[in-house]
């Protein structure tokens, strides 16, 4: 296993546990986010640019809706 894909893997885990206790309030909408954008980073680290571009887009929403809940 090589550095991006242990990274890949860390930021993948961290994006769906945030995703799991999104309703425990905004604070995990925002880490969600962040969890997004560390997944992005991943899918061009590791080539597969659609899902870095996806996985941007989704932190887009995530911040969205994180405004939308103060």
């Amino acid at each position: 296993m090589n550095a991006v894909t242990i990274y890949g893997v860390i930021a993948l885990s961290f994006m769906m546990l945030m995703y799991a206790l999104e309703s425990r309030g905004r604070r995990f909408v925002e880490l969600f986010a962040v969890g997004c954008v560390l997944s992005s980073i991943y899918g061009f680290a590791s080539g597969a640019w659609p899902f870095g571009v996806v996985e941007a887009i989704w932190s887009l929403i995530a911040v969205r809706r994180a405004v939308n809940l103060r």
